[in-house]
């Protein structure tokens, strides 16, 4: 008797891949490929590319930039509160208007001040909040008074206080207001349609 013929191995070979995907396969069994060593250069650097902009924003910026964020958040939240948490307590009857107005919104923008220390740059429009109007008031208000020679005891204690906002520069990231503010594609305005041929938010 003839002994049987051990099972032949057949050695399948793709035209044109690279040699991570030439198989061996036994005969009846469908060839497997390695996804990853199939992918197109385009797609790896694609891939690269979402996963450096889904990176949490704060390996973005250095520690010492954190630092000296939070510290202006405690410098602006400390103030506020310390001037005007009492008077939201202890106010003259009856309260005038713009001071009531004036006085319950840096009570709430202290609260937010505050809420940064923890999370500096989720809260970081308040930084830049804090900046533009000081910065508007100073040159709009203080500087056309002073070359008049028109300020009073009033405006000099506001201009003084007004002057404090470079405390709040100095500790903003700028580069990376400038990355996230300016040259960072907006949020989507419109509803695109997918491939599966439903709309999505745009």
């Amino acid at each position: 008797m003839t002994p049987p013929r051990p099972a032949q191995r057949v050695e399948v070979r793709v035209v044109g891949a690279p040699p991570a995907q030439q198989v061996e396969q036994a005969s009846g069994v469908s060839p497997v490929m390695d996804p990853v060593a199939g992918a197109a250069p385009t797609r790896l650097k694609d891939a690269d590319r979402d996963r450096s902009e889904h990176a949490a924003p704060a390996d973005q910026v250095p520690l010492w930039r954190l630092a000296a964020l939070r510290a202006g958040y405690l410098f602006v939240a400390v103030g506020l509160a310390v001037t005007r948490w009492p008077l939201l307590v202890n106010h003259d009857q009856p309260w005038p208007l713009m001071d009531s107005v004036v006085v319950c919104m840096l009570v709430a923008m202290s609260i937010l001040y505050f809420l940064g220390i923890r999370y500096p740059l989720q809260m970081l429009p308040m930084m830049l909040f804090e900046s533009i109007w000081k910065l508007a008031w100073l040159g709009v208000v203080a500087v056309p008074l002073w070359a008049a020679g028109r300020m009073d005891a009033a405006t000099w204690e506001t201009a003084f206080a007004c002057l404090l906002v470079v405390v709040v520069l100095l500790a903003v990231p700028w580069r990376y207001v400038f990355t996230h503010y300016v040259t960072r594609p907006g949020e989507r305005w419109r509803r695109v349609r997918t491939h599966s041929g439903r709309q999505g938010s745009r």
